[in-house]
């Protein structure tokens, strides 16, 4: 596969701000454009043999193709994800999916030390990815080193009726905020997807991203548990980048 280098220009902590491919990261890609190996779809709460034969079964898929992206498998296991994330790299994959995104969001500890983890152990040229990321976790998720978010979630909403802001979802059966049809609704989520990725890369740059993620850990009790988690546990990973002034 042909995968354009990556170059990392700042750090704000663990976050990255870089450029592959001529453009800036933390990036947003369109879903269908995405370029996906093969892979053995499997829940997360499962038992570990289960787990690893899915691992097992996805590099067996992944191996051999041309595509950009890969899913990082391993279910609630966190040294079958690194196991198999590292496998990856060892196929030239650089750009890795976190699987079971929608069941970390819910899982405070489990999000903070699986994101951890795998950025601590993949090379720093290799691109975390999310393809199911509210906005208001994209902050968090970017200050732990994750680069490139999908629009999936878009469409997803946009189809239920449902319209994203930076730090809600509001079903506008409920809320009427607006009115709208289903195509112009998932417009308007991604816009705010855009918004927020825009956003991170601003406070990157100026170093003050760490003012985001706690404005928006405040929109949801799984968000600040998880910031809470990653202040008092992972001290080394945060301060690994951190400037001193």
């Amino acid at each position: 596969m042909k995968v354009d280098d990556y170059q990392i220009k700042i750090h704000d902590g663990p976050a990255r701000y870089g450029m592959v491919g001529g453009a800036e990261t933390p990036l947003l890609l369109k879903h269908e454009e995405m370029e996906i190996a093969e892979y053995e779809t499997l829940p997360y709460s499962i038992p570990r043999e289960l787990a690893e034969w899915g691992v097992a079964e996805t590099l067996r898929m992944a191996s051999g193709s041309d595509a950009e992206y890969a899913f990082i498998h391993g279910s609630m296991y966190r040294d079958l994800r690194v196991k198999c994330a590292l496998e990856l790299e060892d196929l030239d994959f650089r750009r890795l999916i976190v699987a079971n995104m929608d069941e970390l969001l819910q899982r405070p500890r489990d999000l903070v030390e699986t994101v951890t983890s795998l950025r601590e152990a993949l090379k720093p040229d290799t691109l975390l990815c999310s393809t199911f990321s509210h906005p208001a976790f994209i902050p968090l998720l970017a200050y732990m080193g994750m680069d490139i978010f999908s629009d999936a979630l878009a469409e997803f909403y946009g189809r239920l009726n449902v319209f994203l802001t930076e730090t809600h979802t509001y079903p506008l059966n409920e809320y009427r905020l607006y009115e709208m049809g289903a195509e112009e609704l998932v417009e308007e989520n991604r816009r705010t997807l855009n918004l927020v990725i825009r956003e991170v890369r601003e406070r990157i740059k100026k170093g003050t991203l760490r003012n985001l993620v706690e404005e928006r850990a405040a929109s949801s009790p799984v968000n600040m548990s998880a910031l809470r988690i990653l202040d008092h546990e992972k001290q080394d990973f945060l301060q690994k980048y951190t400037q001193l002034y």
